[in-house]
């Protein structure tokens, strides 16, 4: 059986990659890239020799098979994407799966996390906090997901595109009033830059645009905003409780979902599996 590299890259200045990391790409047999010319230039810095194919969103499912042929000779792959720690919104979840079904050592090498580097200098609590990635392109769906953290203490994080900051920023002060946040910018490159202030603040200072990779940090709500925002608002057995009396009254699912979702801190996606499944467990 072979031996499965998750291997963490810096996400900007190449003096991040760890000793344990170069060691993991000159043994490797193969590494598996999300972009094999991002990656060559990191192999050429550090004069490493061995083969990178190319494994991203649109080829993936096609490359495992090989991968896994390769696992069951002995070989010693690694994982990479463009930057930071790989399948954090980048691909290589099918490979890692599918190595682990196969019996196949799966090894981490940690390193550097535009999330975490992010998150340790916002300001905000670091735990508990969630990481939401690409927040949906689809405005309805990125409003009902914002919306559902409005009563939540978690601090948020997500990637944005330079060419949407903007807009995200005037959105999140609409969906999550008064909160405080903080933008960085181009983490451990050059040009890096770290932005706390309002909402408000922050979309007048990107304004003109902005270029490079930005990670935004949201503070969750506070015990007052908490308190504030679930006035009216279901709790967790109450949910249920509601479900199961608006199903035993004749309503059907989407029905009930329609009735509920102004009251739960929950997306309608999984309002829905929720009545779904205490519909099939009334009829047990």
């Amino acid at each position: 059986m072979g031996t499965l590299r998750v291997v963490a890259t810096p996400i900007g200045n190449l003096e991040d990659l760890s000793p344990r990391a170069l060691r993991a790409l000159v043994e490797a047999d193969r590494i598996f890239a999300e972009d094999t010319r991002r990656t060559r230039i990191l192999l050429d810095r550090f004069e490493v020799d061995a083969r990178a194919t190319s494994l991203h969103e649109h080829n993936e499912a096609s490359r495992v098979a090989g991968a896994l042929e390769l696992l069951r000779g002995g070989a010693n792959l690694v994982l990479v994407s463009d930057a930071g720690t790989p399948l954090v919104s980048d691909p290589g979840a099918r490979l890692v799966e599918a190595a682990v079904d196969d019996g196949h050592r799966v090894e981490p090498i940690p390193g550097p996390s535009a999330v975490l580097a992010a998150v340790s200098v916002s300001g905000f609590a670091a735990v508990p906090f969630a990481f939401l990635g690409f927040v949906p392109r689809i405005r309805g769906q990125r409003k009902k997901l914002l919306r559902s953290y409005l009563a939540r203490p978690e601090t948020l994080v997500m990637f944005e595109s330079p060419l949407r900051l903007h807009d995200r920023l005037v959105e999140l002060e609409a969906w999550l009033p008064g909160r405080r946040a903080c933008v960085a910018r181009e983490l451990t490159k050059r040009h890096e830059e770290i932005v706390r202030g309002s909402f408000e603040e922050l979309a007048a200072h990107f304004a003109s645009g902005v270029r490079g990779e930005c990670t935004i940090v949201v503070e969750g709500a506070g015990g007052d905003e908490h308190a504030t925002a679930c006035e009216g608002m279901l709790q967790d057995q109450e949910i249920d409780t509601s479900i199961r009396e608006l199903l035993a009254a004749g309503r059907r699912p989407r029905e009930v979902v329609a009735l509920l979702a102004p009251r739960v801190a929950l997306p309608r996606k999984l309002l829905y599996a929720r009545v779904q499944t205490l519909k099939r467990e009334g009829k047990t």
